[in-house]
């Protein structure tokens, strides 16, 4: 931010795609509720061991809108430049929905599949496995009702239908980054996410568990 923050003037869009909502108030409060617009990148990848960015799926998606809803002319010229870019992109009235929804299935996923160790269709083929992530998914659902954003049930359905799906490979970033003994996102995904879920009352044990257990790898890894 300190490196872009001279190139923000009073038109300029900051158009941020990072996961959760904790960058969103840092930004926000660095520079004003106006230049702050809402995005969600929908795309699977990941670094190879060559240090090569490879997509896991050939779906490839920006979505983006303004924090409040409303349909401004700035955010109809940014669609209208993201438009045969050689991806989809989305102009949304109801961007934060779109971003907690996004944010209700990767804590759902990265907690079940590091917590446990495994893939989709591991955890579920043990017993209790596929209850166990409907569980956890009911937390992340809950969380996000109590912060005003509720997920549609269509969302909730197609998420639930995901994590229990027998023999699927499914796996989250975060369990894939695990596996490579890399950095994961727990502070941001999950952290952030429980606290705001406490800060309404909301039990997330589930959650909590795996956020702790990924703190404990987290800390064990090298400083450097």
């Amino acid at each position: 931010m300190n490196d872009f923050a001279a190139a923000v003037g009073p038109e300029t869009i900051i158009f941020p795609v990072l996961n959760g909502m904790r960058h969103i108030d840092i930004l926000t409060k660095q520079f004003g509720e106006h230049a702050v617009i809402g995005g969600v990148c929908l795309v699977a990848a990941e670094i190879d061991h060559q240090g090569r960015i490879v997509q896991l799926a050939d779906f490839q998606r920006l979505v983006y809108g303004e924090r409040n809803g409303e349909i401004t002319p700035r955010l109809k010229a940014l669609d209208a430049t993201l438009q045969g870019a050689g991806f989809d992109t989305r102009l949304s009235p109801e961007i934060m929905q779109a971003m907690w929804e996004k944010w209700v299935q990767l804590a759902s996923l990265g907690a079940i599949t590091c917590l446990m160790r495994g893939t989709i269709g591991e955890i579920v083929a043990a017993p209790g496995g596929a209850e166990l992530a409907i569980d956890v998914l009911n937390e992340s659902a809950a969380v996000a009702t109590a912060c005003g954003q509720k997920p549609s049930e269509k969302v909730l359905s197609r998420h639930a239908a995901a994590m229990t799906a027998p023999g699927s490979l499914l796996t989250s970033s975060m369990y894939r980054d695990l596996r490579k003994v890399a950095p994961v996102e727990a502070d941001h995904i999950l952290g952030d996410f429980i606290e705001r879920g406490s800060a309404h009352g909301v039990a997330t044990p589930l959650l909590k568990a795996a956020f702790v257990n990924l703190r404990v790898y987290q800390d064990r890894l090298p400083k450097d």
